[in-house]
């Protein structure tokens, strides 16, 4: 399921961290002292990579997707 802005606006801090998932990879990582961080799981090589493309609401929805597109080329030409 993709996220929404309303989604992620209304994602409350929790005990412990959680992830609200978007598609490809993307997800908000909320924290318990209420920081909502933009991250993407990728592969290479066979192993999993997280990279961090910002904070929310500083980074929109439709910016991290954007980021989104061009990370795994990015680093699969950096071979």
């Amino acid at each position: 399921m993709t996220l929404t802005d309303t989604a992620i606006r209304n994602a409350k801090p929790a005990e412990r961290d959680y992830k609200p998932a978007d598609s490809g990879g993307l997800f908000v990582l909320v924290t318990p002292a209420g920081g909502k961080l933009w991250r993407l799981k990728f592969r290479i090589d066979g192993k999993e990579r997280e990279l961090s493309l910002g904070r929310y609401p500083d980074v929109s929805l439709s910016e991290a997707r954007k980021r989104t597109r061009c990370v795994p080329c990015a680093n699969c030409a950096g071979r």
